[in-house]
């Protein structure tokens, strides 16, 4: 090296900082790779991410290849400017090239190589990937030696060496993937995307088509009556019963109902010879569930029954599937019968509405860990059904009673206030 010609060290010196630069974005490149991007291009035979992910299967030998490569550039450029100041200053030149070294290697050889490989991890990561593997290959020895004794000094802190790299998502962190998504998902894909992720959260008592809500046919009615309904019905199947809802005998299928009215006759034990027997479901049942029950069992349609076996109402593969997709009735999505605007900023919602439904149309957070409809909130926080109108705060929300009667609020009028810092 005292042969050398101070242009030829120089040379030298600049070749080391730039295998600096090289190692210090290939450590970061590799570690800030998207894995799920990656494993998409490993199926697609991406030669660059197939070298990496199998770099990657083993971190520390990964680890150990850069940081070795990194240390012995930088120790060796440390020697070589010495070297070269010496030559220049004298012995004043050792204190000159330590710093200059210093600030050169941060700049060049760390800070700005990791900054781009951190911005653009697969630019810089697959390129280095097919110079890692075969140093890794050339150097495995030495590697070997200092992960064994790295491995070894871990393990007296108790630190597993073989732990779960799966990167598996938990739902919450793949809802927030799909918010992040942007501009790369369409809208209608997001929603699609969150309600299939929202299906086990949610159960079939908050979807469900209330008791007093519920059209059937009452085999109590007279036989004309039950075929004026039959005739107007704008529903496919319809739950059949005597006297109430709990007494249902069983489920009509307006298809079979065509049998009926071909023989010419339509009697009652006629209509009862073509009803389908009842499908009851627990009302905690969630809807990822109870949509695996409808596709299993050939059903459409299902009861939903309390702890004490009583109706309280009925769900439709429909209702789920809604869930998912959006209102599949209703011409125009962003209508909802339930909710009126007002001048002032308020709104008009009708007391039987389900507060899921209000949240989803408003964006709003009125909670949804208690009662399932806007009455049931309302006259949870009153403890009791006021007898004359009332203004109640729930949350950010300011709620009016507006109509009373039948033993339910019919109506409220209900403001979103400013949220506050402490909110």
């Amino acid at each position: 090296m005292e042969d050398a010609s101070i242009s030829t060290l120089l040379g030298v010196l600049v070749f080391l900082i730039l295998c600096s630069a090289f190692f210090s974005s290939s450590e970061t490149g590799m570690m800030s790779l998207n894995r799920y991007r990656l494993k998409h291009l490993v199926n697609k035979k991406h030669r660059g991410a197939r070298k990496a992910s199998k770099l990657l299967a083993r971190p520390d030998r990964l680890i150990g290849v850069i940081l070795i490569g990194n240390n012995f550039v930088n120790i060796l450029a440390s020697a070589i400017a010495t070297v070269i100041a010496v030559r220049l200053w004298g012995d004043t030149g050792i204190a000159i090239a330590t710093a200059a070294l210093t600030v050169v290697i941060l700049i060049f050889a760390e800070v700005s190589p990791k900054t781009m490989a951190a911005l653009n991890p697969e630019k810089i990561a697959f390129p280095a990937a097919y110079v890692l593997t075969p140093l890794l290959k050339l150097i495995y020895p030495l590697v070997w030696i200092i992960n064994g004794i790295t491995n070894g000094f871990l393990r007296l802190f108790g630190v597993k060496m073989t732990g779960d790299n799966n990167h598996h998502l938990s739902t919450e962190e793949l809802r927030t993937l799909v918010h992040e998504a942007g501009a790369l998902l369409p809208q209608t894909n997001q929603n699609m995307l969150l309600g299939v992720l929202e299906l086990n959260e949610v159960t079939v008592n908050d979807i469900m088509i209330p008791r007093n809500e519920v059209l059937g046919i009452d085999l109590d009615e007279e036989i004309d009556a039950i075929i004026e309904k039959l005739s107007t019905t704008e529903h496919t199947r319809l739950p059949v019963y005597q006297g109430e809802l709990n007494k249902v005998v069983g489920i009509l299928h307006m298809r079979n109902l065509a049998q009926v009215f071909r023989s010419g006759t339509v009697t009652k034990a006629a209509i009862l010879q073509v009803i389908r027997e009842p499908y009851f479901i627990p009302e905690s049942t969630p809807l990822q569930t109870q949509l695996l029950h409808f596709q299993r069992q050939n059903r459409r349609i299902g009861l939903v029954v309390d702890e004490y076996g009583d109706i309280q109402g009925i769900v439709t593969l429909e209702d789920i599937l809604e869930e998912i997709v959006g209102e599949l009735s209703n011409t125009n999505p962003d209508e909802n019968h339930d909710v009126h605007l007002q001048e002032d900023g308020s709104y008009f919602v009708d007391g039987t509405a389900y507060i899921r439904d209000v949240n989803k149309h408003l964006g709003w957070n009125l909670p949804t860990d208690g009662p399932k409809t806007i009455n049931g909130m309302i006259t949870e926080k009153l403890e009791s059904l006021p007898d004359a109108n009332v203004c109640v705060q729930i949350s950010n929300y300011r709620i009016e009673t507006l109509q009373i009667g039948d033993n339910l609020i019919k109506t409220a009028r209900i403001l979103a206030l400013p949220e506050t810092e402490d909110d």
